[in-house]
């Protein structure tokens, strides 16, 4: 209870030694006043509580001394004048080039206005208006200006862009309005909740950019990449209803070809802004939500599956007699090693694993910049777009080994029987059904198994299926110009959508479905050699690969129990 009353009488003591202050500063000026005029001019200016002493010490006497000097800005204002002198005003003024300085910009400082009043902020422009003549008249005409003459508050100023003293060129990155911070800038507004909601504004006008390439490139650091500025226009902002505006209907084909050469009237059909599930067209809408259902029940089977099997075999090995595991093993050490794979395809899939990883990596980076792993091609990025540079080469590599592989089966009889027998058949479903129920526990008897059998095919045609996806998404995607002079902007979005997706789905696939069969399954543990050697550690299949595919499933199988 002590405490809080001397608390309370401290603050009360504070608050009463102010008011005495602001009561004080009247009285002193009404003396000066005798003889000057200034301290009337003083009445409601931000200075209006100050004394004339705080300015003019020394003054109290008259006649007043002679040879002090004019009192300066800094004296009260000191971090102001350190924000000026780093300004692009600050540093001209230094070099002796014409400069404003605080009683340009604010007037005598007998009259300086509160920076918090309306009519400080209405006459802002017009003071810039005094060197930026050009500019000011632009920034009146626009949305901006006639809101503020409207006397709206908390429209944008000139300062609430580029700041208020330190004042920077738009080339420095220091300025808030230089490439690398124009999206901050504007999303102080156009990102503020309350602020658009009080206006009627729409609230996601700065998320829907970052879902966008533009925005996920600009958040990786490419200066290159369009920004607000670059389509809504800097100091002439319109709606985009209003013809002069550089965002209507009309005007987006000379807009946007600024970046695109030969973009046309097709190039920007279709929303621009845009996040998921908003203002999509039904396409792109439905092939989010097909992957998005997909993704988790193809992923989810394959981890049931894989579980199953790594336990099944777990405990096949520990109840199994000891006897009859050193036979199985003396078998296998006397049985023909199988080769898998020939040399050709060796080097295919070493060249299809590491593209397919660099592929992975440099297009999640894209959409991720911000993790760790993402940094090392984001460094250079706002330079020259390494990253983009990787991914595509990556892609060429990725493309160019299947075209290989398909001129290889085209040519070689030998490839072309082994690839014979990665086709799908009937058996396929029968192993794989019978397979999965077997590891799941329902099923009492492990089923026979193919020397390619459903692991093996399920891996080569997701292979072939992803490649085909990504491959057409991928090329739309690398010549949008020339696919958006033809094709309406929607058919962008689709693309990426697909090309996004395929891409998670694919390495999910490969993390948990290839991954396993090659390291993790206890018949190849620590690793199927085959990619490497050409001959696998797998045991070999239980039933010549010349059966009839198309045998009884239960002539081949068995019952289930």
């Amino acid at each position: 209870m002590r405490v809080w009353v001397r608390s309370t009488t401290l603050w009360a003591a504070g608050w009463a030694g102010v008011g005495f202050g602001l009561a004080q500063a009247p009285a002193e000026n009404a003396a000066c006043a005798s003889c000057h005029d200034q301290p009337q001019k003083m009445q409601n200016t931000a200075h209006e509580s100050l004394g004339c002493a705080t300015c003019h010490p020394q003054h109290e006497k008259y006649p007043h001394p002679t040879g002090i000097a004019k009192p300066t800005c800094v004296v009260c204002h000191s971090n102001i004048g350190r924000d000026y002198a780093r300004g692009v005003h600050g540093q001209a003024a230094r070099q002796g080039s014409a400069a404003p300085d605080c009683t340009i910009c604010h007037g005598s400082a007998h009259e300086v206005i509160s920076p918090r009043s309306l009519d400080f902020r209405q006459k802002t422009p017009d003071t810039c208006g005094m060197c930026h003549e050009q500019v000011v008249a632009q920034y009146k005409a626009s949305v901006h200006g006639q809101a503020l003459k409207r006397g709206v508050y908390s429209a944008p100023l000139c300062t609430d862009c580029h700041g208020e003293h330190s004042i920077q060129p738009h080339s420095m990155e220091t300025s808030p309005v230089n490439v690398r911070h124009i999206r901050e800038t504007c999303a102080r507004c156009h990102g503020d909740v309350q602020l658009t909601s009080r206006f009627g504004l729409p609230a996601d006008r700065v998320v829907s950019f970052d879902a966008t390439f533009h925005g996920l490139a600009a958040r990786a650091g490419s200066q290159t990449v369009a920004n607000c500025a670059s389509c809504h226009g800097v100091h002439n902002i319109f709606p985009s209803s209003d013809p002069r505006s550089t965002v209507n209907p009309k005007n987006l084909p000379t807009t946007c070809g600024r970046c695109h050469p030969g973009a046309g009237k097709r190039f920007v059909l279709g929303p621009v802004h845009q996040w998921d599930g908003r203002a999509e067209v039904a396409a792109v809408r439905w092939a989010r939500w097909i992957y998005l259902v997909l993704i988790p029940v193809l992923v989810g089977l394959m981890l049931l599956h894989n579980a199953g099997d790594w336990v099944r075999k777990l405990l096949e090995r520990r109840l199994s007699p000891t006897s009859a595991r050193n036979e199985l093993v003396l078998v296998a050490a006397k049985a023909p090693p199988e080769l898998r794979m020939f040399t050709l395809e060796r080097v295919q899939h070493v060249l299809l694993a590491l593209s397919f990883v660099v592929l992975a990596w440099t297009g999640f980076a894209l959409k991720y910049p911000d993790p760790w792993w993402a940094r090392p091609l984001t460094l250079w990025g706002a330079n020259w777009g390494l990253r983009g540079i990787i991914h595509r080469v990556a892609s060429v590599v990725f493309l160019a080994t299947g075209m290989v592989h398909m001129i290889s089966l085209a040519t070689s009889p030998r490839l072309r029987r082994h690839w014979q027998s990665l086709w799908p058949v009937r058996r396929d479903v029968a192993e794989g059904w019978y397979g999965f129920l077997y590891n799941l526990g329902l099923r009492s008897r492990r089923p026979p198994h193919s020397a390619h059998g459903y692991v093996e095919k399920f891996e080569y045609w997701a292979v072939v299926w992803g490649a085909v996806i990504m491959g057409i998404t991928g090329i739309i995607l690398w010549a949008h110009d020339f696919a958006l002079s033809r094709l309406p902007r929607s058919w962008i979005d689709f693309c990426t959508t697909i090309h996004f997706y395929e891409a998670v789905l694919a390495s999910l696939a490969v993390l948990v479905w290839h991954l396993y069969s090659v390291v993790l399954d206890p018949d190849v543990y620590p690793m199927d050699t085959a990619w490497l050697s050409g001959y696998s550690p797998r045991p070999r299949p239980d039933e010549p690969a010349e059966q009839d595919s198309q045998a009884p499933v239960e002539q081949t199988f068995g019952p289930a129990r």
